[in-house]
């Protein structure tokens, strides 16, 4: 009996296959933070009775900083919802010390030297992918100095306070790190100073596109490796965003000339087609948009009121290379290359009314996040989404109105915040989670 229960064949032992964790947002994170910002700020000077300029000042430069928040990620119709708060304070540089009217006789400066946010945080996160928007509250230090002649009107330091709103798109970059890419429109209100019975009215307004890196603390960051996508072959696509011009003017001549910003602002959307190359992990191509625009800026009079600008950017297009790397399916990458479009500009003066319009050209530069994208499970694996950052300088443009004796020129720039869809014929690989 011994015998043959020891010949019995021994039953494998059960091994359990390790659980894989799902990507999980909760928890405490800190990071930091830089990008650049413009401002739209809407002056409307009254310098006597009868004589009102009215043109935007757009402090542009350098920002950065850090963030602190708190993400909370439970489950929802949509997929797993992400929520949240999250705070950040930003040194900045952003001036424009440029505008003067009256033939240099008055000369706006303003400067932005920091600003700060508290804002709430919604998502939806697809694994290591956080695709949100964000609102709340902004403060900010703005100073404005008018001079006249050789005096100077310093409105002084003075701390605003308004709302923001923006969204973002967040991915892992591995272990406890992730990445994101970010739009911010500042609203700080409006302000008023008075000086030798002038008044100055200004709505401070600002566009603030950065990139960010997170050190998330707690949560739970591990996920089953997502294989590198195959990024290879053509696609094709649409997108919608936000732009906003700060196109540098001169008009007049000698001095009776004056220098503004044309400050077109609005909507863009379109399609785009390319075609990528993959080496390992490295993903290089090409790819070619065109949009519709809805950009205008008719507030800006100078010479006192008595010419008045009607500026339009209504489309234009890109043909880019883009260099990228793919962190499991999720593409990180850099893009640029030719830029064109169609500037028009109607001025209206004493000396009548004339309508301008070209085809401009340049070059543009610019980043952005591509993923894998899902809606309630009706779209394949062949879809993703991207959000970018596109800067287009389309060069200047110059005209003679009125026979020559009131030359024109614009230097034509743009910041455009966008996102899109695109079908993948090769379709990429998608993880799941």
């Amino acid at each position: 009996m011994s015998a043959q229960a020891a010949d019995l064949a021994t039953k494998a032992p059960y091994y359990k296959a390790p659980i894989v964790q799902v990507y999980d947002w909760t928890g405490f994170y800190v990071g930091v933070n830089a990008g650049v910002g413009l401002g739209r700020d809407r002056a409307i000077h009254d310098i006597a009775p009868g004589l009102t300029n009215t043109s935007y000042l757009q402090p542009f430069g350098a920002l950065g900083g850090g963030q602190i928040g708190y993400n909370y990620q439970t489950n929802s119709l949509f997929g797993p919802l992400v929520i949240g708060l999250e705070g950040d304070f930003q040194g900045a540089d952003l001036s424009d010390n440029r505008t003067s009217v009256l033939g240099g006789a008055v000369s706006y400066s303003q400067k932005l030297d920091w600003f700060a946010t508290a804002r709430g945080r919604i998502g939806i996160a697809r694994g290591p992918v956080l695709n949100y928007f964000t609102g709340g509250f902004a403060a900010g230090d703005v100073r404005t100095t008018v001079t006249e002649g050789f005096t100077a009107f310093d409105s002084g330091k003075r701390t605003l306070t308004g709302w923001t709103i923006g969204s973002g798109v967040e991915a892992a970059l591995g272990g406890n790190w992730t990445g994101k890419i970010e739009y911010l429109y500042l609203d700080l209100g409006n302000k008023t100073d008075s000086f030798l019975g002038q008044t100055l009215q200004t709505n401070v307004r600002e566009n603030i596109f950065r990139v960010g890196l997170n050190y998330r603390i707690g949560g739970n960051g591990l996920y089953a490796p997502a294989p590198v996508a195959n990024w290879t072959g053509f696609y094709l696509g649409g997108n919608f965003g936000s732009a906003s011009a700060r196109n540098r003017s001169t008009a007049g001549v000698g001095p009776f000339s004056e220098q503004f910003n044309l400050a077109l602002d609005g909507f863009v959307g379109g399609g785009q087609v390319g075609y990528n190359w993959q080496a390992s992990n490295w993903v290089y191509g090409l790819e070619a948009d065109f949009q519709g625009s809805t950009q205008r800026d008719n507030d800006t009079a100078v010479f006192g009121g008595l010419v008045a600008y009607d500026a339009k950017l209504p489309w234009f297009g890109t043909v880019r290379g883009r260099l990228g790397y793919s962190v499991g399916s999720t593409l990180f990458y850099g893009t640029g290359g030719y830029a064109y479009g169609n500037v028009k500009t109607t001025i209206v003066s004493p000396f009548g009314s004339e309508s301008i319009s070209k085809t401009a050209s340049g070059w543009t530069a610019g980043a952005g996040i591509e993923t894998p994208f899902t809606l309630l499970g009706l779209v394949g694996p062949n879809w993703t989404s991207k959000t970018e950052y596109l800067y287009l300088d389309l060069g200047s443009t110059s005209s003679d109105f009125a026979a020559g004796t009131f030359p024109n020129t614009t230097k034509v720039t743009e910041h455009i915040f966008r996102t899109g869809i695109n079908y993948h014929f090769n379709s990429p690989v998608v993880a799941k989670y």
